[in-house]
């Protein structure tokens, strides 16, 4: 086995030994392999230990990358998603995790429409506060999903980061913390929201703890960029 199929084994080790600790079923979370500046070449290789969900965060990345893979890859577009570059997201994503403004929300939903893709949303909020990460503040989210323009996006949950280095007890608080927030709005709003995408190579177990069903991993599996 190669180094990256070897490291895809441990990392889905961690993510059931996690669950299992959490008294979650076995594999409700999903591991998505972030390929972030990594080459269809390296990415080959977690394809060929069975990986099939990779994340990018630049569109132009996606593009690049989505044709010199096999058809059967699920691309997840992970990272900030500009406006002028939907449509092209469109044609490669089948999951937007970064969904961070009402304006981007219609823009996405009257694109799809047009192009005929019907892609997996998730809103990213901002649980931690900081004034450097985007995404919605956690009280506008329920407005948002409120006054979702109708269209054949669908919104299927929630997206956080927690700060670099955030100690245990802050990254329970914040993973926590999407997780009630789901919690309330699938009460008030009647919308199942099963999704909740969270944790990293550094704080999966933490995430997957306080419910994460979709974790995205890349230096744990590809090494550091």
């Amino acid at each position: 086995m190669s180094v990256i199929q070897d490291n895809l084994k441990a990392v889905n080790e961690r993510i059931e030994e996690a669950l299992a600790r959490a008294g979650r079923a076995p594999r409700t979370t999903r591991l998505l392999a972030v390929t972030k500046t990594f080459t269809p070449e390296v990415i080959q290789e977690a394809y060929r230990a069975g990986q099939r969900s990779f994340g990018e965060n630049r569109v132009q990345e996606l593009a690049a990358k989505a044709p010199a893979l096999p058809p059967d890859c699920e691309w997840h577009l992970i990272g900030h998603l500009q406006r002028n570059k939907v449509r092209q997201a469109l044609g490669f994503a089948t999951w937007i995790h970064s969904v961070d403004s009402p304006a981007l929300l219609e823009r996405i939903q009257r694109l799809a429409d047009e192009v005929g893709a019907a892609p997996k949303l998730l809103l990213e909020v901002n649980v931690s506060g900081e004034e450097s990460k985007i995404g919605f503040a956690p009280d506008a989210v329920e407005a948002a999903l409120a006054e979702m323009p109708a269209g054949p996006a669908e919104c299927v949950g929630l997206m956080t980061m927690a700060p670099l280095g955030a100690d245990e007890g802050t990254l329970h608080s914040i993973f926590g913390g999407l997780r009630q927030l789901r919690d309330r709005l699938q009460d008030r709003l009647g919308m199942p929201l099963p999704e909740l995408s969270m944790g990293m190579s550094s704080d999966l177990e933490a995430a997957i703890a306080e419910g994460a069903t979709i974790v995205r991993v890349g230096t744990a599996i590809f090494g550091r960029r």
